[in-house]
Protein backbone atom coordinates (compact mmCIF):
# COMPACT_ATOMS: atom_id res chain seq x y z
CA UNK A 1 0.00 0.00 0.00
CA UNK A 2 1.05 3.22 -0.81
CA UNK A 3 2.10 5.65 1.73
CA UNK A 4 0.78 7.92 3.25
CA UNK A 5 -2.76 6.45 2.97
CA UNK A 6 -5.94 8.58 1.47
CA UNK A 7 -9.59 7.89 3.04
CA UNK A 8 -12.63 9.49 1.91
CA UNK A 9 -15.26 10.10 4.63
CA UNK A 10 -18.56 10.66 3.15
CA UNK A 11 -20.71 12.34 5.67
CA UNK A 12 -20.13 15.16 8.09
CA UNK A 13 -22.24 13.91 10.49
CA UNK A 14 -21.32 12.79 13.83
CA UNK A 15 -20.12 9.33 12.84
CA UNK A 16 -17.75 10.21 9.49
CA UNK A 17 -16.02 12.66 12.09
CA UNK A 18 -16.00 10.02 15.07
CA UNK A 19 -14.35 7.35 12.22
CA UNK A 20 -12.18 10.76 10.96
CA UNK A 21 -10.73 11.03 14.95
CA UNK A 22 -10.03 7.18 14.85
CA UNK A 23 -8.03 7.49 11.84
CA UNK A 24 -5.56 10.31 12.88
CA UNK A 25 -5.48 8.76 16.41
CA UNK A 26 -4.60 4.84 15.02
CA UNK A 27 -3.26 5.30 11.28
CA UNK A 28 0.20 5.58 9.83
CA UNK A 29 1.32 8.86 10.30
CA UNK A 30 0.80 11.26 7.04
CA UNK A 31 -2.58 9.74 6.43
CA UNK A 32 -4.59 12.09 4.19
CA UNK A 33 -8.56 12.04 5.67
CA UNK A 34 -10.71 14.21 3.61
CA UNK A 35 -14.63 14.51 4.52
CA UNK A 36 -16.99 14.90 1.84
CA UNK A 37 -20.57 16.69 3.45
CA UNK A 38 -23.15 17.00 0.45
CA UNK A 39 -24.11 20.19 3.00
CA UNK A 40 -23.07 22.99 4.44
CA UNK A 41 -22.96 22.26 7.91
CA UNK A 42 -21.05 19.58 9.77
CA UNK A 43 -22.49 17.64 12.65
CA UNK A 44 -25.60 16.03 11.10
CA UNK A 45 -28.62 15.90 13.41
CA UNK A 46 -26.30 17.87 16.00
CA UNK A 47 -26.91 21.39 15.76
CA UNK A 48 -26.33 24.17 18.52
CA UNK A 49 -28.63 27.38 17.86
CA UNK A 50 -30.07 30.35 19.41
CA UNK A 51 -33.33 31.80 20.71
CA UNK A 52 -33.75 34.83 22.54
CA UNK A 53 -30.06 35.07 23.07
CA UNK A 54 -30.34 31.96 24.72
CA UNK A 55 -27.96 28.25 23.17
CA UNK A 56 -30.53 25.85 22.39
CA UNK A 57 -30.64 22.37 20.50
CA UNK A 58 -32.27 22.09 17.68
CA UNK A 59 -31.32 18.42 16.85
CA UNK A 60 -30.05 15.61 19.54
CA UNK A 61 -29.95 17.30 23.33
CA UNK A 62 -28.23 15.05 24.92
CA UNK A 63 -25.87 11.47 25.15
CA UNK A 64 -25.87 8.73 27.28
CA UNK A 65 -23.31 8.88 30.24
CA UNK A 66 -22.49 4.83 30.13
CA UNK A 67 -22.40 2.20 27.55
CA UNK A 68 -24.36 -1.09 27.40
CA UNK A 69 -21.83 -2.70 29.90
CA UNK A 70 -21.79 0.07 32.00
CA UNK A 71 -18.29 1.63 31.70
CA UNK A 72 -18.19 5.11 29.82
CA UNK A 73 -20.25 5.96 26.23
CA UNK A 74 -18.40 6.38 23.43
CA UNK A 75 -19.64 10.05 23.23
CA UNK A 76 -17.81 10.17 26.87
CA UNK A 77 -14.94 9.02 25.51
CA UNK A 78 -14.81 11.50 22.15
CA UNK A 79 -15.37 14.63 24.41
CA UNK A 80 -12.77 13.15 26.78
CA UNK A 81 -10.44 12.21 23.84
CA UNK A 82 -11.00 16.17 22.51
CA UNK A 83 -10.32 17.97 26.10
CA UNK A 84 -13.62 18.23 26.87
CA UNK A 85 -14.54 16.40 29.00
CA UNK A 86 -14.61 18.90 31.98
CA UNK A 87 -17.63 20.45 29.91
CA UNK A 88 -20.21 18.15 30.11
CA UNK A 89 -22.90 19.07 31.81
CA UNK A 90 -26.05 16.92 33.45
CA UNK A 91 -30.15 17.60 34.26
CA UNK A 92 -30.38 19.58 37.44
CA UNK A 93 -34.02 17.65 37.40
CA UNK A 94 -34.65 14.21 36.03
CA UNK A 95 -38.00 13.57 36.56
CA UNK A 96 -40.67 13.08 33.16
CA UNK A 97 -44.19 12.59 33.12
CA UNK A 98 -46.77 10.93 30.25
CA UNK A 99 -49.69 12.79 29.67
CA UNK A 100 -52.33 10.42 30.14
CA UNK A 101 -55.96 11.03 30.29
CA UNK A 102 -55.69 14.79 29.93
CA UNK A 103 -52.90 14.95 32.47
CA UNK A 104 -49.26 14.83 33.53
CA UNK A 105 -48.72 11.46 35.74
CA UNK A 106 -44.60 10.46 36.64
CA UNK A 107 -42.79 8.23 34.52
CA UNK A 108 -42.78 5.44 36.41
CA UNK A 109 -39.22 3.99 38.08
CA UNK A 110 -37.67 0.74 37.29
CA UNK A 111 -38.62 0.41 33.60
CA UNK A 112 -36.20 -0.07 30.95
CA UNK A 113 -37.56 2.18 28.01
CA UNK A 114 -40.82 1.70 29.65
CA UNK A 115 -40.50 -1.91 30.03
CA UNK A 116 -41.37 -2.76 33.83
CA UNK A 117 -39.25 -4.17 35.60
CA UNK A 118 -41.68 -4.40 38.50
CA UNK A 119 -45.31 -4.77 37.66
CA UNK A 120 -46.70 -2.80 40.67
CA UNK A 121 -44.65 0.57 40.05
CA UNK A 122 -46.15 1.39 36.68
CA UNK A 123 -50.50 0.63 38.05
CA UNK A 124 -50.11 4.49 38.19
CA UNK A 125 -50.16 4.74 34.49
CA UNK A 126 -51.16 1.73 33.12
CA UNK A 127 -52.54 -2.02 34.20
CA UNK A 128 -50.93 -5.43 33.26
CA UNK A 129 -52.95 -7.75 31.45
CA UNK A 130 -54.50 -9.76 34.80
CA UNK A 131 -53.02 -13.10 33.69
CA UNK A 132 -49.45 -11.13 32.87
CA UNK A 133 -46.29 -12.72 32.70
CA UNK A 134 -46.19 -16.26 33.30
CA UNK A 135 -43.52 -18.62 33.53
CA UNK A 136 -43.45 -20.90 30.70
CA UNK A 137 -41.50 -23.07 31.03
CA UNK A 138 -38.68 -21.12 28.41
CA UNK A 139 -36.98 -18.61 27.26
CA UNK A 140 -39.38 -15.35 26.10
CA UNK A 141 -36.55 -15.39 22.60
CA UNK A 142 -35.34 -17.94 20.54
CA UNK A 143 -31.64 -17.70 19.76
CA UNK A 144 -31.15 -15.56 16.75
CA UNK A 145 -34.64 -14.82 16.63
CA UNK A 146 -35.93 -11.11 16.69
CA UNK A 147 -39.61 -9.67 17.20
CA UNK A 148 -40.93 -6.28 17.65
CA UNK A 149 -40.75 -4.26 20.49
CA UNK A 150 -44.22 -4.03 21.37
CA UNK A 151 -45.55 -7.74 19.80
CA UNK A 152 -43.05 -8.92 23.37
CA UNK A 153 -44.72 -6.84 25.50
CA UNK A 154 -48.34 -6.88 24.52
CA UNK A 155 -47.87 -10.97 24.49
CA UNK A 156 -46.32 -10.72 28.00
CA UNK A 157 -47.96 -7.55 29.67
CA UNK A 158 -51.54 -6.91 27.75
CA UNK A 159 -52.29 -3.32 25.90
CA UNK A 160 -52.05 -0.83 28.14
CA UNK A 161 -48.43 -1.15 29.17
CA UNK A 162 -47.50 -0.78 24.86
CA UNK A 163 -49.48 1.96 24.12
CA UNK A 164 -49.00 4.40 27.25
CA UNK A 165 -45.35 3.62 28.76
CA UNK A 166 -43.30 1.40 26.02
CA UNK A 167 -44.67 3.45 22.72
CA UNK A 168 -44.16 6.45 24.08
CA UNK A 169 -40.84 6.03 25.31
CA UNK A 170 -39.98 4.70 22.13
CA UNK A 171 -42.17 7.06 19.97
CA UNK A 172 -39.77 9.56 21.63
CA UNK A 173 -36.33 8.25 20.64
CA UNK A 174 -37.69 6.85 17.28
CA UNK A 175 -40.72 8.60 16.25
CA UNK A 176 -42.03 5.25 15.77
CA UNK A 177 -44.06 2.58 16.64
CA UNK A 178 -43.09 -0.42 19.39
CA UNK A 179 -45.23 -2.57 16.89
CA UNK A 180 -42.62 -1.85 14.10
CA UNK A 181 -39.41 -1.76 16.16
CA UNK A 182 -36.59 -4.30 16.13
CA UNK A 183 -36.03 -5.50 20.18
CA UNK A 184 -32.62 -6.48 19.06
CA UNK A 185 -31.52 -2.85 17.52
CA UNK A 186 -33.85 -1.04 19.97
CA UNK A 187 -33.33 -2.74 23.22
CA UNK A 188 -30.00 -5.29 22.56
CA UNK A 189 -29.50 -6.10 26.25
CA UNK A 190 -33.18 -7.05 26.83
CA UNK A 191 -33.23 -8.75 23.92
CA UNK A 192 -29.78 -10.58 24.91
CA UNK A 193 -31.48 -11.44 28.52
CA UNK A 194 -34.39 -12.46 27.03
CA UNK A 195 -32.95 -15.23 25.52
CA UNK A 196 -32.23 -16.73 28.97
CA UNK A 197 -34.77 -15.40 31.25
CA UNK A 198 -38.64 -17.15 30.72
CA UNK A 199 -40.43 -13.92 32.06
CA UNK A 200 -40.32 -10.50 30.83
CA UNK A 201 -39.86 -8.75 33.99
CA UNK A 202 -37.27 -10.90 35.08
CA UNK A 203 -35.40 -9.93 31.54
CA UNK A 204 -35.70 -6.56 32.34
CA UNK A 205 -34.01 -7.09 35.84
CA UNK A 206 -31.32 -9.28 34.47
CA UNK A 207 -30.74 -6.73 31.82
CA UNK A 208 -30.43 -3.60 34.23
CA UNK A 209 -28.40 -5.82 36.55
CA UNK A 210 -25.96 -6.68 33.82
CA UNK A 211 -25.46 -2.81 33.93
CA UNK A 212 -25.67 -1.55 37.22
CA UNK A 213 -25.24 2.08 37.79
CA UNK A 214 -24.10 3.42 40.96
CA UNK A 215 -27.00 5.56 43.24
CA UNK A 216 -27.29 8.99 42.13
CA UNK A 217 -24.82 8.78 38.66
CA UNK A 218 -25.84 11.12 35.84
CA UNK A 219 -27.59 8.91 33.13
CA UNK A 220 -27.45 12.01 30.51
CA UNK A 221 -25.34 14.24 30.15
CA UNK A 222 -24.78 17.47 27.47
CA UNK A 223 -22.05 20.25 26.67
CA UNK A 224 -21.61 23.57 28.10
CA UNK A 225 -21.98 25.74 25.32
CA UNK A 226 -24.31 23.21 22.64
CA UNK A 227 -23.53 20.14 21.20
CA UNK A 228 -21.99 21.46 18.37
CA UNK A 229 -19.01 22.05 19.95
CA UNK A 230 -18.18 18.62 19.95
CA UNK A 231 -18.55 18.60 16.23
CA UNK A 232 -16.54 21.29 16.56
CA UNK A 233 -13.47 19.77 18.23
CA UNK A 234 -13.63 16.34 16.76
CA UNK A 235 -13.39 18.40 12.93
CA UNK A 236 -10.11 20.26 14.72
CA UNK A 237 -8.63 17.19 15.64
CA UNK A 238 -9.20 14.85 13.25
CA UNK A 239 -7.04 16.89 11.20
CA UNK A 240 -9.19 16.36 8.12
CA UNK A 241 -10.27 18.07 5.16
CA UNK A 242 -13.12 19.40 5.50
CA UNK A 243 -15.44 19.68 2.07
CA UNK A 244 -18.55 21.31 2.66
CA UNK A 245 -21.62 21.35 0.04
CA UNK A 246 -19.51 18.52 -1.65
CA UNK A 247 -22.09 15.97 -2.94
CA UNK A 248 -20.51 12.31 -3.40
CA UNK A 249 -22.26 11.46 -6.26
CA UNK A 250 -20.59 7.92 -7.84
CA UNK A 251 -18.08 4.99 -6.15
CA UNK A 252 -15.91 3.08 -8.71
CA UNK A 253 -13.78 0.82 -7.54
CA UNK A 254 -10.59 0.92 -9.12
CA UNK A 255 -6.97 -1.55 -9.36
CA UNK A 256 -6.16 0.61 -6.45
CA UNK A 257 -8.44 1.84 -4.31
CA UNK A 258 -11.54 4.03 -5.53
CA UNK A 259 -12.95 7.19 -7.75
CA UNK A 260 -15.00 9.76 -6.22
CA UNK A 261 -17.24 11.37 -8.41
CA UNK A 262 -17.55 14.89 -6.36
CA UNK A 263 -19.91 17.83 -7.40
CA UNK A 264 -22.45 18.77 -9.94
CA UNK A 265 -22.75 16.23 -12.79
CA UNK A 266 -22.07 19.10 -15.72
CA UNK A 267 -18.61 19.63 -13.85
CA UNK A 268 -17.75 17.00 -11.95
CA UNK A 269 -14.59 16.65 -9.79
CA UNK A 270 -12.88 12.40 -9.79
CA UNK A 271 -10.87 11.87 -6.39
CA UNK A 272 -8.59 8.53 -6.01
CA UNK A 273 -8.96 7.33 -2.58
CA UNK A 274 -7.34 3.87 -0.67
CA UNK A 275 -10.22 3.11 1.09
CA UNK A 276 -13.73 4.99 1.67
CA UNK A 277 -16.13 5.14 5.02
CA UNK A 278 -19.94 5.41 3.79
CA UNK A 279 -21.53 7.30 7.03
CA UNK A 280 -24.38 8.44 5.25
CA UNK A 281 -28.25 7.72 5.61
CA UNK A 282 -28.82 4.29 4.47
CA UNK A 283 -30.63 5.40 1.21
CA UNK A 284 -27.98 8.02 -0.43
CA UNK A 285 -25.66 4.91 0.72
CA UNK A 286 -27.84 2.75 -1.60
CA UNK A 287 -27.35 4.86 -4.11
CA UNK A 288 -23.44 4.73 -3.96
CA UNK A 289 -23.60 1.43 -3.59
CA UNK A 290 -25.95 0.57 -6.58
CA UNK A 291 -22.95 0.39 -9.07
CA UNK A 292 -19.99 -1.65 -6.80
CA UNK A 293 -22.67 -3.77 -4.62
CA UNK A 294 -25.98 -4.22 -5.97
CA UNK A 295 -27.48 -6.65 -3.34
CA UNK A 296 -26.05 -4.90 -0.55
CA UNK A 297 -27.26 -1.72 -1.93
CA UNK A 298 -31.50 -3.18 -2.08
CA UNK A 299 -30.69 -4.33 1.30
CA UNK A 300 -29.36 -1.34 2.61
CA UNK A 301 -32.16 0.59 0.64
CA UNK A 302 -34.95 -1.00 2.22
CA UNK A 303 -34.27 0.82 5.61
CA UNK A 304 -37.26 3.78 6.26
CA UNK A 305 -37.01 7.00 7.96
CA UNK A 306 -39.21 8.96 10.03
CA UNK A 307 -39.88 13.18 9.50
CA UNK A 308 -40.18 14.81 12.92
CA UNK A 309 -39.92 18.51 13.50
CA UNK A 310 -38.70 20.70 16.72
CA UNK A 311 -40.26 23.24 17.64
CA UNK A 312 -38.60 25.47 20.31
CA UNK A 313 -40.68 28.62 22.00
CA UNK A 314 -39.35 30.94 24.29
CA UNK A 315 -41.69 31.94 27.08
CA UNK A 316 -41.77 34.92 29.41
CA UNK A 317 -42.20 33.21 33.11
CA UNK A 318 -44.32 30.27 32.26
CA UNK A 319 -45.33 28.27 34.99
CA UNK A 320 -44.30 24.99 34.39
CA UNK A 321 -44.11 22.23 36.74
CA UNK A 322 -41.20 20.95 38.24
CA UNK A 323 -40.43 18.08 35.63
CA UNK A 324 -37.85 17.37 33.03
CA UNK A 325 -40.99 17.59 30.32
CA UNK A 326 -43.17 14.78 29.19
CA UNK A 327 -44.00 11.87 26.90
CA UNK A 328 -47.43 11.87 25.17
CA UNK A 329 -48.56 7.97 23.84
CA UNK A 330 -50.50 8.28 20.34
CA UNK A 331 -53.78 7.40 22.28
CA UNK A 332 -54.26 10.96 23.24
CA UNK A 333 -54.79 11.84 20.03
CA UNK A 334 -52.16 15.20 20.31
CA UNK A 335 -49.39 16.33 17.75
CA UNK A 336 -47.18 16.70 20.06
CA UNK A 337 -45.37 13.20 20.96
CA UNK A 338 -42.75 14.62 23.73
CA UNK A 339 -41.81 17.91 25.30
CA UNK A 340 -38.71 19.05 27.12
CA UNK A 341 -38.81 22.18 29.70
CA UNK A 342 -35.07 23.67 28.37
CA UNK A 343 -34.30 25.92 30.91
CA UNK A 344 -35.90 23.53 33.89
CA UNK A 345 -34.30 20.37 32.85
CA UNK A 346 -31.03 21.99 32.05
CA UNK A 347 -30.03 24.29 35.59
CA UNK A 348 -26.69 26.20 33.75
CA UNK A 349 -29.26 27.37 31.03
CA UNK A 350 -31.73 28.99 33.79
CA UNK A 351 -31.94 32.57 33.05
CA UNK A 352 -32.62 35.76 35.80
CA UNK A 353 -35.46 37.36 34.02
CA UNK A 354 -37.69 33.91 34.02
CA UNK A 355 -37.27 33.54 30.10
CA UNK A 356 -37.69 30.05 29.31
CA UNK A 357 -37.44 27.28 26.53
CA UNK A 358 -39.63 24.58 25.79
CA UNK A 359 -38.78 21.88 22.75
CA UNK A 360 -41.84 20.19 21.27
CA UNK A 361 -41.41 17.10 19.13
CA UNK A 362 -44.09 16.50 16.20
CA UNK A 363 -44.20 13.64 14.06
CA UNK A 364 -44.78 9.93 14.08
CA UNK A 365 -43.66 7.17 11.49
CA UNK A 366 -46.44 7.34 8.93
CA UNK A 367 -47.75 10.59 9.56
CA UNK A 368 -45.50 12.92 7.77
CA UNK A 369 -48.69 14.60 6.39
CA UNK A 370 -49.47 16.07 9.66
CA UNK A 371 -45.83 18.35 9.33
CA UNK A 372 -47.16 19.79 5.97
CA UNK A 373 -47.83 23.08 7.89
CA UNK A 374 -46.42 26.41 7.84
CA UNK A 375 -44.01 26.93 10.24
CA UNK A 376 -46.57 29.32 12.15
CA UNK A 377 -49.00 26.89 12.55
CA UNK A 378 -46.94 23.80 13.40
CA UNK A 379 -45.98 26.29 16.38
CA UNK A 380 -49.33 27.57 16.88
CA UNK A 381 -50.39 23.52 17.48
CA UNK A 382 -47.75 23.09 19.86
CA UNK A 383 -48.48 26.40 22.12
CA UNK A 384 -52.06 25.07 21.86
CA UNK A 385 -51.38 21.79 23.29
CA UNK A 386 -48.73 22.46 25.87
CA UNK A 387 -51.21 25.01 27.19
CA UNK A 388 -53.86 21.91 27.32
CA UNK A 389 -51.42 18.98 29.08
CA UNK A 390 -50.49 21.83 31.11
CA UNK A 391 -54.06 22.48 32.32
CA UNK A 392 -53.37 26.30 31.70
CA UNK A 393 -52.87 28.79 29.26
CA UNK A 394 -48.94 29.60 28.44
CA UNK A 395 -48.09 33.27 27.76
CA UNK A 396 -47.85 33.86 24.22
CA UNK A 397 -43.60 33.21 23.23
CA UNK A 398 -41.56 36.00 22.50
CA UNK A 399 -39.84 34.31 20.00
CA UNK A 400 -39.80 30.32 18.34
CA UNK A 401 -38.22 28.06 15.98
CA UNK A 402 -39.05 25.59 14.31
CA UNK A 403 -36.32 23.14 13.09
CA UNK A 404 -37.64 20.42 10.37
CA UNK A 405 -35.71 17.10 10.43
CA UNK A 406 -36.99 15.30 6.99
CA UNK A 407 -36.16 11.56 6.74
CA UNK A 408 -33.98 11.72 10.27
CA UNK A 409 -34.97 8.38 12.15
CA UNK A 410 -34.35 5.52 11.30
CA UNK A 411 -37.15 2.60 11.49
CA UNK A 412 -35.51 -0.52 12.59
CA UNK A 413 -37.92 -3.73 11.75
CA UNK A 414 -37.66 -6.91 13.02
CA UNK A 415 -34.08 -8.60 11.48
CA UNK A 416 -32.68 -5.19 10.86
CA UNK A 417 -29.53 -6.49 12.90
CA UNK A 418 -28.73 -9.53 10.61
CA UNK A 419 -29.54 -7.46 7.86
CA UNK A 420 -26.65 -5.16 8.08
CA UNK A 421 -24.36 -8.08 9.37
CA UNK A 422 -24.99 -9.99 5.94
CA UNK A 423 -24.42 -6.63 4.01
CA UNK A 424 -21.34 -5.70 5.83
CA UNK A 425 -20.41 -9.00 5.70
CA UNK A 426 -20.51 -9.35 1.59
CA UNK A 427 -18.56 -6.29 1.28
CA UNK A 428 -15.78 -6.84 3.51
CA UNK A 429 -15.23 -10.46 1.25
CA UNK A 430 -15.36 -8.54 -1.77
CA UNK A 431 -14.63 -4.70 -1.12
CA UNK A 432 -12.71 -4.47 2.19
CA UNK A 433 -11.70 -1.15 2.46
CA UNK A 434 -15.43 0.34 2.16
CA UNK A 435 -16.86 0.68 5.23
CA UNK A 436 -20.76 1.58 6.57
CA UNK A 437 -21.26 4.10 9.86
CA UNK A 438 -24.30 5.54 11.47
CA UNK A 439 -27.44 5.59 12.92
CA UNK A 440 -28.37 3.63 9.83
CA UNK A 441 -26.94 0.46 10.76
CA UNK A 442 -26.09 0.76 14.15
CA UNK A 443 -29.00 2.33 16.47
CA UNK A 444 -29.77 6.05 17.06
CA UNK A 445 -27.83 7.98 20.00
CA UNK A 446 -24.83 10.26 20.22
CA UNK A 447 -22.61 6.99 21.65
CA UNK A 448 -23.79 4.80 19.18
CA UNK A 449 -23.11 6.88 16.08
CA UNK A 450 -19.69 7.59 17.55
CA UNK A 451 -19.11 4.07 18.35
CA UNK A 452 -20.32 2.86 14.65
CA UNK A 453 -17.57 5.85 13.40
CA UNK A 454 -14.77 4.28 15.08
CA UNK A 455 -15.42 0.75 14.40
CA UNK A 456 -15.80 1.42 10.48
CA UNK A 457 -12.36 3.36 11.29
CA UNK A 458 -10.55 0.31 12.56
CA UNK A 459 -11.77 -1.76 9.82
CA UNK A 460 -10.30 0.33 7.29
CA UNK A 461 -6.88 0.33 9.18
CA UNK A 462 -7.07 -3.36 9.20
CA UNK A 463 -7.98 -3.80 5.75
CA UNK A 464 -4.89 -0.78 4.61
CA UNK A 465 -2.59 -2.45 6.48
CA UNK A 466 -2.47 -2.07 10.19
CA UNK A 467 -2.17 0.90 12.57
CA UNK A 468 0.38 2.61 13.67
CA UNK A 469 0.22 1.78 17.12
Amino acid sequence: MRQPWRVAIVGGGISGLAAAVRLRDRAPAGTEITVYEQSGALGGKLRTGELAGQPVEFGAESFLMRDPAGGESAAVALARRLGLAGEIVHPTVGQAALAVDGGLRPVPGGTLVGVPGDLAKVTTVAQPAADADRDAGRPLLAPGADVSVGALVRSRLGDQVVDRLVDPMLGGVYAGRADDLSLVTTMPALARAARTEHTLVGAVRAAQAAAPRAPGAPVFGTLAGGLSRLVEAAATASGATIRRDAAVRELTPTATGWRLTVGPTRDPELVAADAVVLAVPARPAARLLAGVAPTAAATVGTLDYASVALITLALPEPALPALSGFLVPATEGLLIKASTFFTTKWGHLARPDGLALVRASVGRYGEEASLQVADADLADTVHRELSKVLGAALPAPVASHVQRWGGALPQYTPGHADRVAAVRAALRGAHPTLALAGAGYDGVGIPVCVRSGATAAEEIITALGGSAA
